[in-house]
């Protein structure tokens, strides 16, 4: 079988200023720049899921299978045998695969009258078995979580919200040629001092509204 790859050519996060509109107040968090060399990446990211190397799924999470070469962030999934079982909601999880996650230093929280801006060119297998993701999920329990971006191995493009686990709003689109470059942007903002609403982009097309319920106040991992 060959290695699963999936590549991110830039991500451009900014955030607004509580109070103030995004558009008049934008303060860039984590530049386009953050992949340009191995001391840009390691000023905003870090390697694996923010709590370990497991999560959900048959894969586990491992440095080797991160890279980086001319502005362009590269995991690669390849077979693995002999693995210890992972553990997920009391359930032992088969290990097939070690791959690779990357996630931000800073965390996101969405303020009163604030926002985020999250974009990225993204290249993603939508092969069977695959599952990239580009995604907002709680520091402190759970949810919020929002999908800004998840490829589920079906040749769609899924854009989700999880207000519970039974609560969620989920939209799959047809995701063109996986083999070349797409712009995702997901544009979160505070609705009315408690909820957010998510609006979810694909080469600059609005995909979907979904809105988060209590998602203000409340920080998140990237």
């Amino acid at each position: 079988m060959r290695p699963m790859i999936g590549s991110l050519a830039a991500l451009l996060l900014a955030g607004s200023l509580a109070g103030l509109p995004l558009a008049a107040a934008k303060h860039i968090m984590i530049p386009n720049t953050s992949f340009n060399s191995q001391s840009d990446f390691d000023t905003d990211w870090n390697y694996l899921y923010p709590w370990g190397t497991d999560h959900n799924g048959g894969a586990r999470m491992a440095k080797s299978q991160v890279t980086l070469s001319g502005g362009v962030l590269t995991l690669t999934a390849k077979p693995v045998s002999g693995e210890k079982p992972a553990t997920h909601g009391g359930q032992q999880i088969p290990i097939h695969y070690l791959s690779g996650a990357v996630h931000a230093k800073e965390h996101f929280n969405v303020s009163r009258g604030g926002g985020y801006d999250f974009s990225g060119e993204f290249r993603a297998p939508t092969a069977r078995g695959t599952w990239p993701a580009f995604w907002l999920t709680a520091v402190q329990g759970w949810p919020p979580e929002i999908d800004m971006a998840e490829w589920k191995g079906n040749g769609k493009i899924s854009f989700n919200t999880f207000n519970t686990s039974s609560q969620v709003r989920a939209k799959d689109v047809a995701y063109p040629d996986p083999g070349d470059f797409h712009t995702i942007l997901c544009q979160v903002r505070d609705e009315n001092g408690r909820d957010v609403s998510a609006k979810f982009y694909m080469d600059g097309k609005l995909v979907d509204t979904q809105y988060g319920k209590g998602f203000v106040g409340a920080p998140m991992y990237l």
